[in-house]
């Protein structure tokens, strides 16, 4: 502890030695307008407030980073079903989000934790801009509520620098609503279908002078599609603010989740495409499950200042894990942070400059037990250890606008990351690692019209393992430390962003070189995959999302209605690098092309109709040697609904309308010939969803 309180001083003394140096002139910034991909009419919304801007000024905020950025604005996807994140993220070029079962997804960005075959690895999670992910990295999406958002905000790659992220995949910042910028004061929602899916959410918000409130809640339960997938959820968000003068004003947030979910397990590729529906063995004889208790508490609190502005951010998560698979994974932890973050606009000889520096002091502990799983409770006790981890980053990025229309960027982060394991059974056996590095970053944006955006930019990443990469399963069962190298990587892209007429655009290309990417591999489809630094790997792609208003004014002049088409490409070439045992092999785990294309019919009386297609033209390669490959597929789905004018929405959602078999993710292992082949996750049948929303 004593160490963590060196750090954390140490850190805030970086960041106010950082803010005092930029005590420079205010200058006006200039905006670019946003970039609008979205699809369906977005709700008015109210101005914000000093610690949450409105929807519209964050999207303007964001298209002026210099790098591969998305926005998605929640009111965009009001007319689907909202299973799980990947409704989220589903149509933001560069994110790979394939679901799994009940909440669990796989979420990569540019090859990101590419071979985690569970949770999270390689991405930042935020939620009202202040991290989500323990205080080791990990992180899991069962907290994150999609019912409960507002926006969200993808930072692909290192262009999460103004956040303090550095790993490969980037940040995804996930806000919620205020009492300022809820679509309205009261909101009701009710949504089922297919699979005993049954979904039910409300929110309530006040404006009460210079104090607000918002209160969100959810309950979900689904039967799952395949045996022994049930799951239940229950979710409360809420948030407080209070403006005690026009400049300061601070926000609380709370939060609590409650999520129970059985586990079906990985089967062979033939009973994922024969049997989808059945369960393992071992899943059932060992009723295995995740049970997770949540609990979040975190504070922004704003101050504008004659040169800028600075926020000021704490949190503290406590998690409980009750997780029966192979044993029966019994966790108690805490995570708590503090992170102050000043941006400033100033002149320099004339040119306007923006200038973010930050810090990040954050820790965590966390009391992880095992038992002999006895069909889903504990038996003899078999580990008893603690993983600590400590934190110390600083990070700054600057853009100068060497002329009106043109910015450089330049930015570093430098971070401390140790990593403590102690086994009370066996001390001999604990261990501590620290991690240590200097992420550089320098761009360039060119704005040649308001509407369009240039950019280029390279970024060094450094990802620090987390425990669930360093305690690694041992033939006996029990874990032990495996003291991991950081994985390394240099990433290049080059993209453009805008809108000209009736069509909208946002692509990206980019190079990742990496050293160390951690990559897993399954021994046994009942024990967690175990990692291991590779020596050489590149990672390059498109990212790709263009929408195109076809036609308008279908049904006679002035009519209003309009055909609207949009296209997502990701295309991922990921590969060893001269590898001695796997050569120029594709890495295993993601599929090269991911194409998805909605067509869009929409009338100003608030009716839609849109048509989708999913298309994976050749799937992932389940194994490293390349033996073994996933097949191909094409969804067809559809969504129709309508929106009155009093405010109340009714939609239908279909999925999967030729109840195609298909494999929707897979996990990783060396040689197909050679090692155990259970680790394909069969994708959902045909399914019919409906729901109905009201707002007044």
């Amino acid at each position: 502890m004593t160490r963590f309180h060196t750090t954390a001083t140490g850190a805030a003394a970086l960041a106010t030695l950082l803010m005092m140096s930029t005590a420079l002139t205010p200058a006006a910034a200039q905006t670019a307008p946003p970039v609008t991909l979205d699809t369906m009419t977005i709700n008015a919304q109210g101005g914000g407030s000093l610690t949450v801007p409105a929807p519209a000024q964050a999207r303007e905020e964001l298209n002026r980073t210099p790098g591969s950025v998305g926005f998605i604005d929640s009111e965009s996807q009001k007319g689907q079903v909202s299973r799980d994140l990947r409704d989220v993220l589903k149509d933001t070029p560069g994110v790979y989000a394939q679901s799994r079962y009940g909440q669990e997804i796989r979420l990569s960005v540019r090859g990101s934790g590419l071979s985690r075959g569970f949770h999270l690895r390689g991405i930042e999670i935020l939620q009202d801009g202040i991290p989500v992910n323990l205080a080791d990295g990990s992180g899991d999406f069962y907290q994150i509520d999609p019912l409960a958002l507002r926006h969200t905000e993808v930072f692909r790659g290192g262009n999460g620098l103004a956040y303090g992220s550095s790993t490969l995949g980037g940040a995804v910042n996930f806000v919620t609503p205020t009492a300022h910028t809820a679509i309205a004061p009261n909101v009701l929602r009710l949504e089922g279908g297919s699979y005993g899916t049954v979904t039910a959410g409300g929110q309530a918000s006040r404006v009460l002078g210079d104090a607000d409130f918002l209160v969100s809640g959810s309950i979900r339960h689904s039967d799952g599609y395949r045996d022994h997938s049930q799951g239940q959820g229950e979710l409360f968000n809420g948030n407080v603010g209070y403006r005690f003068n026009p400049n300061v004003e601070t926000r609380f947030y709370v939060g609590a989740y409650v999520v129970d979910q059985k586990l079906p397990g990985a089967l062979s590729l033939s009973d994922a495409l024969n049997r989808p529906r059945i369960a393992t063995p071992a899943a059932i004889a060992g009723d295995q499950s995740r049970m997770t208790w949540t609990q979040r508490v975190a504070n922004r609190t704003t101050v504008h200042l004659d040169g800028g502005q600075l926020d000021i951010d704490s949190w503290a998560i406590h998690k409980k894990l009750f997780h029966p698979i192979f044993q029966v994974i019994d966790q108690d932890g805490w995570t708590y942070g503090v992170g102050p973050r000043y941006t400033t606009n100033f002149t320099v000889g004339g040119m306007r400059d923006e200038l973010v520096v930050g810090a990040r002091a954050f820790a965590g502990t966390n009391k992880a037990l095992q038992f002999v799983n006895l069909h889903g409770n504990r038996g003899a006790q078999t580990a008893d250890t603690r993983q600590e981890a400590r934190n110390l980053e600083a990070y700054a990025e600057n853009r100068l606008y060497v002329v009106p229309t043109v910015a450089l960027m330049t930015g570093a982060k430098l971070l401390r990351d140790t990593r403590e394991f102690t086994d009370n059974r066996n001390p001999r056996r604990n261990s501590e690692k620290t991690y240590e590095g200097l992420n550089p970053k320098v761009g360039v944006l060119w704005e040649p019209h308001p509407d369009v955006q240039v950019f280029a930019d390279v970024t060094r990443s450094l990802d620090v393992p987390d425990f669930s990469d360093l305690t690694q399963t041992q033939a006996n069962g029990n874990p032990a430390f495996v003291p991991l190298q950081a994985q390394r990587a240099w990433t290049m892209e080059l993209g453009t962003r805008g809108e000209k007429g009736r069509f909208a655009w946002d692509v990206t290309a980019y190079r990742s070189t990496l050293k160390g990417e951690m990559l897993q591999f399954t021994t046994n489809p009942s024990v967690p995959a175990a990692t291991f630094n590779a020596d050489r790997t590149v990672h390059q792609g498109i990212e790709l999302g263009v929408k195109v208003e076809v036609a308008r004014d279908l049904s006679g002049a002035g009519a209003g209605d309009k055909f609207t088409i949009g296209q997502l490409w990701n295309y991922s070439d990921f590969r060893f690098r001269d590898d001695r045992q796997y050569g120029n092999n594709r890495i295993a785990g993601v599929p090269t092309n991911l194409l998805r294309t909605s067509f869009s019919y929409t009338r100003p009386d608030g009716f839609y109709v849109t048509p989708t297609v999913d298309w994976v033209p050749t799937g992932a390669w389940a194994d490293q040697a390349n033996t073994l490959r996933v097949p191909g597929y094409t969804l067809l789905g559809v969504q129709a609904g309508v929106e009155l004018k009093n405010g109340l929405l009714l939609f239908v959602d279909a999925r999967n309308l030729t109840d195609k078999r298909y494999v929707s993710d897979v996990g990783t292992i060396t040689d197909a010939r050679r090692v155990a082949t259970q680790v394909f996750y069969p994708g959902d049948g045909r399914s019919v969803y409906a729901g109905v929303r009201a707002a007044f």
